[in-house]
């Protein structure tokens, strides 16, 4: 018996700080306007996606002590997007990025519990922690966490929040959801919670909301972040999205559920995916080179080059050969702000294996950043991209894909009108949502059920 077809999870994701967007054309709208938003959502919906996606900069990059200003320097409150986009959206799911770092798990909560009753149960919040100081002066408590003690902290203030999500769960609640009314005070929303991390008591002031808790997701590819991933998260983000590499951390992050007690249907991985479309495969081709040098201009190849340099290069030529110096190697680093440098641990050796790759394919600084960075993950006509996500999802590369068009905010719109619907002639992407809720989009069980079922057993 042959095995049956996975149904895909498509989502959008409206690009935030980024080197993703092409500013240089005409098509390229606001980052900041409400109608960029909209049109962006609408389109989502209209395509029947799962969700729209909001990351979120919590600080203005910098390079040299100066504002990064080559792509999108800053954007409005998640929140009040998400809030906005709920009353313009039927059913559509609002994901977005808050950080556990330096937020209350209190006042965290109580906004996501809001969202998901204005938005009739469409919320989900991406959990991240924070990892540089510089960040952290924004904020209060200042300074950054290890590593080890940051996602310490997240499983804490998750299970917290989780805490104060289920304080209006029970039979012994009698509530008017309509009204928030209920009848026995003594338990409505009382909470308790001493930890390492946060010691608070009182009474959460949202009742259930429609989803009982939002769908969590988490992003990280660290082994504790995958393992903060297994231990409670709803879905995973990933940037494995090539059949190999998605392949194996597909296997690894599923094979870790069983611990948790969980089944593997109850995690989906979810790595970003950008695209490019075209009559023919070789026209895609064609306009995927284009947009490539599009968004790696002459000086930001020079900013690139500098996270892993670690000095100023602006005397170079982008179209001229790589620095013969070494990179700079110390804990102060002329690129502040940006989650990129700590991917580059040993600088020197990147910058040996760069100017390699670079001697042997002829490639100027410029050249070398376009072939090194990121490409986009889908190139073809709607068809053959069509047949690669299904072939990729029905391979265990992932559960779908989370969308990062080039143009906002009507980048998405072609892959809406013609991708999706041969995905839905093959019988793997619905026609019609077949529920109100993000947890109905994304095959999840509502956090009461599985109440019931661990009681069951």
């Amino acid at each position: 018996m042959s095995k049956p077809l996975k149904q895909i999870h498509l989502a959008a994701h409206f690009p935030g700080v980024n080197n993703t967007t092409v500013w240089s054309d005409p098509a390229a709208g606001s980052h900041i306007e409400f109608s960029s938003f909209t049109h962006f959502a609408k389109t989502a919906e209209r395509a029947r996606f799962d969700f729209l996606f909001l990351a979120e900069g919590l600080r203005l990059r910098e390079q040299g002590g100066k504002i990064y200003d080559l792509d999108v320097v800053g954007r409005p409150d998640t929140f009040t997007i998400l809030a906005a986009l709920a009353a313009v959206t039927e059913h559509l799911g609002l994901t977005g990025t808050i950080n556990s770092t330096f937020n209350e798990p209190y006042e965290v909560a109580r906004q996501f519990a809001s969202l998901d009753h204005l938005s009739g149960g469409r919320a989900a919040w991406n959990v991240v922690t924070s990892w540089d100081a510089f960040t952290g002066e924004n904020f209060r408590r200042g300074g950054f966490l290890p590593q080890d003690e940051r996602y310490s902290r997240a499983k804490e203030f998750l299970a917290t929040a989780n805490e104060l999500f289920d304080s209006w769960h029970g039979d012994e609640i009698l509530a008017d959801q309509a009204t928030g009314s209920f009848l026995s005070d003594a338990r409505a929303g009382s909470f308790v919670h001493k930890g390492p991390q946060f010691d608070i008591h009182g009474q959460f002031n949202v009742p259930r909301s429609p989803q009982g808790r939002p769908v969590i997701f988490q992003a990280g590819e660290s082994d504790e972040g995958r393992e903060f991933a297994a231990s409670g998260a709803d879905a995973i983000f990933s940037r494995y999205a090539t059949l190999d590499a998605g392949q194996a951390f597909y296997t690894d992050v599923k094979s870790r559920l069983a611990k948790y007690g969980r089944r593997p249907d109850e995690l989906l991985i979810l790595p970003a995916a950008s695209f490019v479309l075209g009559d023919t495969d070789a026209e895609a081709e064609e306009i995927a080179h284009q947009v490539r040098r599009q968004q790696v201009s002459g000086a930001t190849a020079l900013k690139h080059l500098e996270f892993v340099w670690n000095r100023d290069l602006s005397s170079y030529d982008p179209e001229g050969p790589l620095p013969d110096v070494d990179p700079l190697v110390g804990e102060e680093h002329i690129s502040r702000g940006r989650a990129q440098v700590r991917m580059y641990r040993d600088p020197v050796a990147i910058a040996r294996e760069w100017r390699e790759l670079a001697e042997a394919n002829k490639w100027s600084i410029r050249d070398l950043v376009i072939n090194t960075g990121n490409r986009q993950t889908f190139v073809g006509s709607p068809a053959t991209v069509a047949r690669t996500i299904n072939d990729f999802v029905q391979a265990d590369v992932s559960d779908g894909f989370i969308l990062v068009p080039h143009i906002t905010p009507g980048g998405l719109d072609a892959f809406a009108d013609t991708v999706v619907p041969l995905l839905q002639e093959q019988g793997v992407f619905r026609t019609e949502y077949e529920g109100t809720t993000l947890r109905d989009h994304l095959g999840l069980a509502h956090p009461d059920e599985k109440r019931s079922e661990r009681v069951a057993s």
